[in-house]
């Protein structure tokens, strides 16, 4: 299997998967902050409108980042500042866990390249049967691996 394989795997490999959920986690937990029962609670605006406001702007940027990733420039952007913005309004960020999870995530989104190959445990088995020999070769004869495909090319032309 893959990098397009099927199932939950290969729904993940194509997408900001662990930026997405780290996003969506940041926001929950700063709005379950808002709802302690603590003397330590900051409101801001009318009712705390803008404590209650960007960590449901984090979640939806974490979950929008998930379902449609081609936008995740601009829902990482989006959930980066509106994490700085819980700053302010809740709690300190969700008493920096929350800050902390939100900014972590939007940055993983931010970074997350879609034409990258995955790296994991199929990478090391494939890298593993490359370099076992597939029948005997003749003494001194050099094995020449196949040639890679995918990857990206340099932005630049080599320098002459």
């Amino acid at each position: 299997m893959g990098a397009g394989g099927g199932g939950f795997r290969g729904w993940r490999a194509r997408r900001p998967f662990w930026g997405g959920v780290l996003l969506t986690l940041g926001g929950g937990e700063i709005l379950l902050t808002e709802k302690a029962s603590m003397k330590v609670v900051l409101h801001v605006g009318m009712q705390g409108v803008a404590g209650y406001l960007l960590p449901t702007v984090m979640v939806l940027c974490g979950v929008l980042t998930l379902l449609s990733p081609g936008q995740r420039l601009f829902y990482s952007l989006v959930g980066a500042l509106s994490t700085l913005g819980t700053w302010l309004t809740s709690n300190l960020g969700g008493f920096l866990v929350g800050l902390l999870l939100g900014l972590v995530g939007a940055c993983l989104v931010f970074g997350w390249m879609p034409d990258q190959e995955p790296r994991g445990r199929w990478l090391r088995r494939r890298a593993k049967r490359d370099t076992a020999p597939a029948r005997a070769t003749p003494a001194g004869a050099v094995r020449i691996p196949a040639p890679r495909t995918g990857g990206s090319t340099p932005p630049f032309p080599p320098a002459p």
